[in-house]
């Protein structure tokens, strides 16, 4: 799996690239929650669930109909002052979505692990990206500080938080581009 860091910093990154309006403080806090909402299958290796089971580690909880329902009950239970089925609510709970769905994006280019079963319940199949460059973050805290974990945050900062800085940077400047000639 990419580390907690970055699953969170994707989701917050998302959050300030998708919108562009003021959003309430359970916006930000609910999309880093939804970014590592996946993980909670780990909870099944305490439960003897093995990890190539259907809910076992980047089974169910990270396949993109686990995201559908995250990112519906998300904008259902937390936005209840939004109409349901308006343009709003679904553009909240397609937010949800996708930053629920980043989760497995960005497992699958890591190097380690079985796959993601993107297609679970339908097709029980593992993948991976065909392009791999992260280096898988270890399962829990101890091998995280070790030199293992040194060489995850290496290979998720050259590949994913310099990508995404500069995509925050170009989005920002463009906004504030627009912005002033409105």
């Amino acid at each position: 799996m990419a580390s907690v860091f970055t699953h969170i910093f994707v989701g917050e990154a998302l959050a300030k690239t998708l919108t562009s309006e003021k959003m309430p403080a359970k916006f930000w806090v609910l999309a880093a929650v939804s970014s590592i909402l996946p993980d909670i299958d780990i909870v099944g290796f305490y439960l003897g669930i093995r990890y190539r089971s259907l809910f076992g580690h980047r089974g169910f909880s990270h396949s993109l109909l686990f995201a559908a329902i995250a990112g519906m009950l998300t904008a259902f239970l937390a936005f209840r002052d939004v109409p349901r089925g308006t343009r709003k609510w679904w553009g909240l709970a397609a937010f949800f979505f996708f930053v629920t769905a980043s989760h497995g994006m960005l497992d699958a280019m890591t190097d380690g692990g079985y796959g993601i079963g993107f297609f679970i319940p339908f097709d029980n199949t593992r993948y991976f990206s065909p392009w791999q460059p992260l280096t898988v973050s270890p399962v829990g805290v101890y091998g995280f500080f070790s030199r293992w974990g040194w060489d995850v945050l290496v290979s998720e900062f050259i590949w994913i938080w310099l990508p995404m800085l500069t995509i925050l940077a170009i989005v920002a400047a463009y906004r504030k581009k627009f912005h002033h000639r409105s």
